[in-house]
């Protein structure tokens, strides 16, 4: 069911489809990104070390 695969068919029904699966995966994708560089900055910086200092 992808564009390289011989059984692809270019009518609209895949087109949506493909391209609501692709925008869906890249905000996930993008929103983990940014949960990771968070936590490693945050990490790096010694933020959340001392749970009893508040």
């Amino acid at each position: 069911m992808f564009p390289f695969n011989f059984e692809w068919i270019w009518d609209m029904s895949h087109v949506v489809f493909m391209g609501g699966l692709w925008f869906a995966l890249t905000i996930l994708g993008l929103g983990m990104t940014y949960c990771v560089i968070k936590a490693v900055i945050d990490t790096a910086k010694g933020k959340g070390a001392h749970h009893e200092e508040h």
